[in-house]
C-alpha cells in the first residue's frame, strides 16, 4: 500500500519533542510494517491520495477503564473485542485496559480473566492492540482517592504485590501507586524487577518521596494534577517533581475539565517531550448521557460536550474523552500540532517500551490515523488493515 498525503506527522523525533512534518508526503507498507516514508510526491502512482487533513501514527492510550457501555475489568471476550474494534473510530490503535481499585481478591481475579483476552488481542488482528493491563490501585493514598472506594485501599506489602504479579503474569504492564505508603518503595522495586512500569498517582507524596520512587524505578506520574499533592512554591509536591524530574513522564487528561487548557499548556512548556495524553475513559465514553459504572460503582454522565462523569457526591470519575479530541483540545490551547500528536503516539509508546508503535518510520507497525482538518478521525489502519472509515483504496 502506498499513500500520498497532504500532510504527514511522523512523530519520529527524539525525546526532546522534535517531529518531522511532511507537507506533502508519502508512506508505504508491506506485510503490516512501514516500508518507506518521505517528503514530496511519491515515487510511483499511489494507491490512495489523502487531499486534506493530516496522516498521523495511530493513537496510543495508556488508560482506558471502559468504553461504549463496557467496563473492561468486569466483562467478557465479546465486549473486549467490540471495544478494541470500535476504538478505531477515535484514531486509537493501541490501548491499555485499566482496572481501578477493588478488593484485592477481586482485582487478582480480574487480572486472571484478562490473560486469555490479552493473548487474543495483543497483535492487533482483532482491532486496536491491547498493550497489557494497567492496575490503577489498590496501593493508593486514602487522602487522594479520587473516585476510588477508600474501603478497598491497602498498603503494598510483598504478599499483596506478589499476588497481583502472579495473577497478571505476562500481561500486567503498569501499576499506579502512591510512593508514600508503608512498603511502597520496596513495592516499586518488586514491580519494576518483574517488568511492570510503576507510575506515581493518587498520591499525597512530597517531592522527595516522588524522587525516591524514581530512584527505585518509577518512571511515570498518572493523570498529572488530578488526585495528587499539588505544587506550592514552598512544597513542589507530586506535580512539581513530575514537571522538574527528567526521569518522569506524566500522563494528562486533556478534556479541558480535568485540567484547564492554560494549565495543560504550562505542563507542555515545563516538561517538553515528557507529557503523554490519556483519556481515562469510563464505560460512558461514546455513549449517551445516563448511569454507568466505574470500579463496579455508579457514575453519571450528564449532557455537555466533553463533560466528565461523576460519582453521586460530584467527584469526577474518569472521562468520556476521545483521543482525537484530546489532540484537538491541546492544539486549541496553543500546543503545536506535532507536539500534541507526539504526546498521543510516540511518547506513550516509548514509555512502555513499544518503539514499534507511535511513529511512522521504516520498520514500525503500519498503525495510522487520518485526521480531518479539525482533527476528527476519518480513517484508521492497524497493521496495514483498515478498521475504520469509508473504503479507501
Amino acid at each position: 500500500m502506498l499513500i500520498a498525503a497532504a500532510r504527514i506527522i511522523t512523530a519520529s523525533g527524539a525525546r526532546s519533542g522534535a517531529n518531522a512534518v511532511l507537507a506533502p508526503g508519502y508512506v508505504s507498507w508491506v506485510d503490516g510494517r512501514v516500508a518507506t516514508v518521505g517528503a514530496g510526491p511519491p515515487p510511483s502512482k499511489p494507491d490512495l491520495r489523502l487531499p486534506d487533513g493530516v496522516l498521523v501514527p495511530g493513537l496510543v492510550d495508556l488508560q482506558v477503564n471502559g468504553y461504549f457501555g463496557v467496563e473492561l475489568a468486569a466483562t467478557d471476550r465479546a465486549d473486549w473485542l467490540m471495544v478494541a474494534h470500535r476504538l478505531a473510530e477515535t484514531g486509537t490503535t493501541a490501548f491499555m485496559p485499566t482496572f481501578i481499585t477493588s478488593p484485592l481478591d477481586d482485582l487478582a481475579e480480574a487480572l486472571r480473566r484478562a490473560a486469555g483476552l490479552y493473548a487474543k488481542l495483543a497483535d492487533g488482528s482483532q482491532g486496536a492492540r491491547v498493550l497489557g493491563v494497567h492496575a490503577e490501585g489498590p496501593f493508593i493514598s486514602p487522602r487522594r482517592p479520587g473516585a476510588h472506594n477508600p474501603e478497598w485501599i491497602v498498603d503494598p506489602d510483598p504478599v499483596a504485590v506478589g499476588m497481583l504479579l502472579e495473577a497478571g503474569s505476562g500481561h500486567l504492564r503498569m501499576v499506579t501507586m502512591a510512593p508514600e505508603l508503608d512498603g511502597a518503595l520496596a513495592a516499586v522495586k518488586q514491580f519494576t524487577a518483574a517488568g511492570v512500569l510503576v507510575s506515581v498517582g493518587h498520591s499525597d507524596a512530597t517531592a522527595q518521596q516522588v524522587s525516591a520512587a524514581a530512584r527505585g524505578g518509577a518512571s511515570m506520574v498518572t493523570h498529572l494534577f488530578n488526585a495528587q499533592r499539588p505544587m506550592h512554591h514552598r512544597d513542589p509536591g507530586v506535580v512539581g517533581q513530575a514537571l522538574a524530574d527528567s526521569r518522569l513522564t506524566s500522563s494528562l487528561i486533556a478534556d479541558l475539565h480535568h485540567v484547564s487548557g492554560q494549565v495543560a499548556a504550562i505542563a507542555f512548556a515545563a516538561a517538553p517531550g515528557r507529557i503523554c495524553l490519556i483519556t481515562d475513559a469510563a464505560a460512558c465514553a461514546g455513549m449517551p448521557p445516563g448511569r454507568y459504572v466505574l470500579g463496579g460503582e455508579p457514575i453519571d454522565l450528564a449532557e455537555g460536550d466533553g463533560t466528565p462523569p461523576v460519582r453521586s457526591d460530584g467527584t469526577i470519575a474518569g472521562s468520556a474523552l476521545r483521543m482525537d479530541s484530546a489532540v484537538a483540545n491541546l492544539v486549541a490551547t496553543g500546543v503545536g500540532l506535532a507536539e500534541a500528536v507526539a504526546a498521543a503516539t510516540r511518547i506513550p509508546a516509548d514509555q512502555i517500551g513499544r518503539t514499534d508503535l507511535g511513529r511512522i518510520a521504516p520498520g514500525a507497525a503500519a498503525d495510522l490515523a487520518w485526521l480531518s482538518d479539525n482533527l476528527r478521525t476519518q480513517a484508521t489502519w492497524v497493521g496495514g488493515r483498515q478498521l475504520y472509515g469509508q473504503h479507501l483504496g
